[in-house]
């Protein structure tokens, strides 16, 4: 029976349809970059201090600069050993008393009662306006800034979930194309939000569309590529999400209003609606449905695209990958190998989803030239995709994604022990730790497609992978909430994450050149698995062999006496 992988030899493994629709995808994956991590520019948090409405008055008759007034007017605090201007109280006087004029510019309030800002703050916004400065979302009010990121993950995790579901119910591009529906009205939405209640709910929403949309454009190229292609598509897939990072320091510098921005990073998903035109429907996905004429259809559009004629029986063409019964939490934990897979993956994901984020959203607290620093270490990532490529089919995926995960936790506790004046190399250290978490990250998913058998792969990487939401719903908090604490101790539990991350890979087995799991037996007992391999070759062999002998018996046969 031959099956779409044979009808793919003819049609083209990789020809000129599949590479025009890979490139159309590989751009879904550039916004998403700036709805993942845009709150180090949309949540700016500039320096503050509160609003005094006497003070503010004379500062603006007096003409004195933000500077000064702060130095004259605002109270000064205890933090890491030096006094600097406080963010979150004001003095407790009647100015009129205190002799402060236009002149008279130094006064000793050093024995004046303090307040916390009843009438609010005034920011130095640096010439950008964030979403934080609108609605105040400051001292108190700050850790709502780690809800704007969490409740995008929490719609990240419901989102992949669900989508998922209906991409296998309904179509991948059925699914692929409501997801930029959702994307576009809500992104619109987040972007004239008039209350930060609105702004949760609609970046919620936001969120739900993204990934989900995102992880249905992922399948959708691998199904479509032989099988030879599937990796180097997938790791290139996920290396224009750099591709973003490098675009959206530039796009945030040029448009400082936070409200713009999140505009322009949606504009692209409204493009995307047009691929209803551009795309086709997974000929494996409708093979799975036994819609095989569609499949048919759909498969000689593509061979006529990329030159190539049909020569086998496209009309017995079925999926071998069919999935058998249906699976279930308990398939992924039964078992001792599927249970510790499971829980090594998941925390996998996690810690690729806490560190990574935790670095780049780090950037935004760090006081230097944000976009500078942005674009630099969005630079390091690109090395990442490279360096999988180059050394997994020659190293084997266990070794590079434990050591990537050793590396990113060294350069955490080596740049928070770094002092601040040894600045290039603190940020070529953190850089480097970008690369190593990057790697991570692109490889837990082709990892965890080689360790799940047939029947549950889908589904346990669906469920391993929303440990990566729930690490990015704990990512602002550790950040922001910890920062406040020491400024480098969230790196310090970042390299902890991948420290232990990385000594759990190295549990994993290597599966370099080892056939893909059909059943659960073949991971609870591998070499069956390899017998089974090689009995499988050998009966191909076998069939070639019988197949050129039955030929050249008959030309022998055919020939002229």
């Amino acid at each position: 029976m031959t099956t779409f992988d044979d009808i793919l030899e003819e049609v083209g493994k990789f020809g000129r349809c599949q590479k025009r629709i890979f490139g159309m995808m590989c751009m879904v994956s550039m916004p998403w970059a700036g709805v993942y991590v845009g709150i180090v520019f949309q949540g700016f948090t500039p320096e503050h201090w509160c609003r005094d409405p006497a003070v503010a008055a004379m500062s603006k008759s007096c003409g004195w600069t933000a500077a000064e007034t702060q130095r004259l007017a605002v109270p000064l605090v205890n933090s890491s050993g030096e006094a600097v201007a406080s963010a979150c109280h004001r003095y407790d006087v009647d100015w009129n008393t205190t002799g402060l004029s236009c002149d008279q510019r130094e006064v000793d309030l050093s024995r004046a009662p303090l307040k916390t800002c009843q009438e609010g703050w005034e920011y130095d916004y640096k010439g950008r306006q964030s979403f934080v400065t609108e609605f105040d979302l400051v001292c108190a009010d700050s850790w709502l800034v780690d809800m704007y990121q969490a409740t995008l993950n929490v719609g990240f995790l419901v989102g992949s979930i669900a989508t998922g579901y209906l991409a296998d119910r309904f179509g991948r591009k059925i699914s692929f194309l409501m997801s930029n529906v959702l994307n576009a009205i809500m992104g619109i939405l987040v972007a004239v939000s008039p209350n930060y209640v609105s702004l949760l709910v609609f970046r919620a929403l936001y969120g739900f569309g993204v990934k989900g949309g995102w992880v249905v454009g992922y399948v959708l190229i691998t199904e479509l590529v032989g099988v030879e292609y599937r990796r180097t598509v997938g790791v290139l897939y996920q290396m224009f999400f750099s591709v973003g990072i490098l675009l959206l320091p530039l796009l945030a510098y040029y448009i400082t209003d936070w409200r713009w921005l999140q505009v322009v990073i949606t504009v692209p998903y409204i493009v995307f609606i047009s691929y209803y035109w551009f795309i086709p429907e997974s000929p494996r996905w409708l093979l799975s449905q036994n819609n095989s004429a569609k499949a048919i259809e759909i498969t000689e559009a593509i061979a006529k695209e990329n030159k190539n004629t049909l020569s086998k029986k496209i009309e017995t063409l079925k999926d071998d990958n069919v999935e058998i019964g249906v699976p279930s939490f308990m398939d992924l934990i039964r078992t001792p190998r599927m249970r510790k897979h499971t829980l090594i993956l998941s925390f996998n994901w996690f810690t690729s989803a806490v560190v990574y984020q935790g670095l780049i959203m780090r950037l935004g607290i760090l006081g230097g030239n944000v976009y500078l620093d942005f674009l630099i270490s969005g630079l390091v990532e690109f090395p990442a995709a490279f360096l999988i490529l180059f050394t997994i089919e020659r190293i084997g995926r266990r070794l590079p994604f434990a050591a990537a995960n050793i590396v990113a936790g060294a350069a955490c506790f080596i740049t928070a022990l770094l002092p601040d004046s040894m600045f290039w190399l603190k940020t070529t250290v953190a850089c480097i730790g970008r690369l190593g978490i990057t790697m991570t990250f692109e490889m837990v998913v082709f990892v965890n497609t080689e360790l799940y058998p047939t029947f549950v792969r889908n589904f346990g990487v669906s469920v391993c992978s929303t440990l990566c939401d729930v690490g990015g719903i704990v990512a602002p908090f550790l950040l922001y909430r910890l920062a406040v604490i020491w400024l480098e101790l969230p790196l310090i539990i970042f390299g902890s994450l991948a420290f232990v991350a990385g000594g759990l890979v190295l549990l994993l087995p290597e599966t370099r050149g080892v056939p893909l799991p059909d059943t659960i037996d073949d991971i609870e007992f591998p070499e069956r698995a390899k017998e089974k391999a090689m009995l499988r070759r050998q009966q191909q062999l076998d069939t070639l062999l019988t197949a050129d002998n039955n030929s050249t018996t008959t030309k022998t046969d055919t020939l002229p006496v």
